[in-house]
């Protein structure tokens, strides 16, 4: 069995709760309370999604992360 990395964004949204996505895997997010369980959570949810969507997967694009940048726009 092979290891593979995955980039997680993480906010954290006005009840304190951790919000947890995986942008390569469409679809694949998680919340929990603390940041531990979150991480917990996502590593079961990212092997869920493999194992459903492993055929799917292999055809979509390999995506890497670029970074992230905060952007101003007047209200």
């Amino acid at each position: 069995m092979t290891k593979q990395s995955f980039v997680v964004l993480i906010e954290k949204d006005e009840d304190g709760v951790f919000i947890g996505t995986v942008p390569s895997l469409k679809g694949c997010y998680s919340y929990r309370k603390t940041l531990d369980e979150l991480m917990a959570n996502l590593k079961e949810a990212i092997e869920a999604h493999l194992e459903a969507f492993a055929e799917e997967e292999k055809k979509l694009p390999v995506t890497r992360f670029a970074g992230v940048q905060e952007i101003e726009v007047e209200v």
